[in-house]
């Protein structure tokens, strides 16, 4: 039995609130990225602008704006993750162990999946072995 207490009530409804209003965000941050902004700065995924004759800037800026859909996308997942995992009364749950994630890291990070354990043990095996000098 996990020594960590599940979110009250009261908590549980804070989070699905901030978790269905970061939804809502993501959904018009993702719908403005792909039509583009208008923004100079901001290259729609649907084409590079006219005006660049440096093929190579242009393929740089269309690069990172496909990274930065996909990152928004990314979220986005976690986030109706999150929400499916309220609505199916597995929420805080971690993947892994199956212990309670504290309350204080749902309220930090809604969309968690795992505890400060099981997350920090997964980041240093996908961090590989550390680089010895040869």
């Amino acid at each position: 039995m996990s020594s960590t207490a599940r979110p009250s009530a009261t908590d549980l409804a804070d989070l699905e609130k901030r978790l269905a209003d970061r939804q809502q965000r993501l959904r018009g941050e993702i719908k403005a990225h792909l039509r583009g902004t208008g923004d100079e700065g901001v290259v729609g995924l649907s084409s590079v602008p006219a005006e660049t004759d440096d093929w190579g800037v242009g393929d740089e800026m269309a690069a990172r704006d496909i990274a930065e859909a996909h990152q928004l996308l990314s979220e986005l997942a976690d986030v109706e993750a999150a929400l499916g995992r309220l609505r199916a009364g597995t929420y805080g749950e971690c993947v892994d162990c199956g212990e309670r994630i504290a309350p204080a890291r749902l309220r930090a990070y809604p969309a968690a999946t795992r505890c400060v354990a099981c997350q920090g043990a997964l980041e240093k095996r996908e961090a590989g072995p550390p680089l010895t000098a040869v």
